[in-house]
């Protein structure tokens, strides 16, 4: 078993690669997307900051608009492809009918097993804090073991525990790309997980454990793209990073229905993802009505200027971001932007 400690995400992808740069710690492994790099026994990546969860490389070039979205897209338990095309359409490639994604996992928590795991798990270690039995299920064995679907779950259980007055959590991962998944979306999704239990229960973030059996990467461009990079002590790792982190969470008791009521203004997007007039999109959002400030605060200027962003209205775009309070996704969004903007003035000779 290999132990990657990091401080953050962007810590723990210079240490994943570093890993990759020495053969003894994997073999080369066939897989149905292509050859990998697998390492040679499962790797516990332990995140001591989990809330320091946005990628800033851009060697890696993450989309942060769509990370965090889907992040709440899960919270808001839904499986609706169309709700995701907007950001990605390439998630179309996963889904086995075009109109849903099968792994969802906010949808198993919140709906595939006939109840509501979240409110389940924050009720448990709410009447018992020292409890060994909080376990979020999202592997079904009945649908998953031996299935043709596109969209198996990667990651496959969640324990939580109290220890201290912080909340642990540990994610059991039976496959691991470590560029696209580990430390990327994983990293987003897991750990805004972990801060709405914690602000349900009133405690603070602990160390976020994840646990990845097949831990590997692709060798393919997207490998080619961070290879080079390296853990160094002249690298600062928390520069990014606001002293005080934006809270997910001002009102926890509200937070799922905003997540599901958020959701629901995003239109739906044809399975290609083609865009369609948003024109009527900043009508639909009532950010007063919200209760938790993170979705009139941060969620809802980053979409709005992601849709500015794909009708090439930078002006507006720019003013949009502007307005995110979220310093650190404000700057990763930024930064993301400003590269797109420079491709396609290059590209269109503006």
């Amino acid at each position: 078993m290999k132990v990657i400690s990091a401080v953050n995400v962007n810590d723990a992808l210079l240490r994943g690669i570093d890993l990759f740069k020495s053969q003894v710690n994997y073999r080369e492994q066939e897989s149905r997307n292509g050859p990998t790099m697998e390492c040679r026994s499962p790797v516990t990546t332990v995140y001591n900051k989990p809330w320091q969860r946005v990628l800033f490389s851009p060697d890696r070039d993450a989309n942060p608009f769509f990370h965090l979205y889907e992040a709440i897209w899960m919270l808001g338990g839904s499986r609706n492809l169309m709700k995701l095309t907007h950001f990605n359409s390439g998630m179309s490639a996963f889904s086995d009918d075009n109109e849903t994604l099968n792994g969802s996992y906010g949808y198993r928590w919140r709906k595939q097993f006939d109840y509501d795991q979240l409110w389940h798990v924050v009720d448990m270690l709410k009447r018992d804090p020292d409890s060994r039995r909080v376990v979020l299920q999202m592997w079904d064995p009945v649908n998953d073991l031996d299935s043709p679907s596109k969209d198996i779950p990667c990651n496959t259980n969640i324990y939580f525990k109290i220890r201290g007055g912080e909340l642990q959590m540990t994610v059991c991962n039976r496959s691991n790309d470590m560029i696209w998944g580990a430390y990327g979306a994983n990293a987003v999704h897991m750990s805004v997980l972990q801060e709405y239990v914690a602000a349900a229960l009133g405690v603070y973030i602990g160390p976020y454990y994840q646990v990845s059996d097949s831990f590997h990467v692709y060798l393919n461009k997207e490998w080619d793209k961070v290879k080079h990079l390296s853990v160094t002590p002249f690298l600062p790792i928390n520069e990014f990073y606001p002293e005080d982190h934006y809270p997910l969470c001002s009102n926890p008791e509200t937070f799922l229905q905003e997540c599901e009521s958020l959701i629901e203004t995003i239109p739906p997007r044809r399975a290609a993802g083609n865009p369609e007039p948003v024109d009527i999109w900043p009508t639909m959002w009532k950010e007063h009505e919200y209760q938790n400030t993170f979705f009139p605060e941060v969620m809802i200027p980053m979409i709005k200027s992601y849709l500015c962003h794909k009708e090439r209205r930078y002006e507006e775009c720019y003013s949009h971001l502007a307005q995110i309070k979220a310093e650190d996704w404000q700057f990763a969004c930024l930064q993301w932007i400003k590269r797109r903007e420079a491709n396609w003035r290059s590209k269109n000779g503006t």
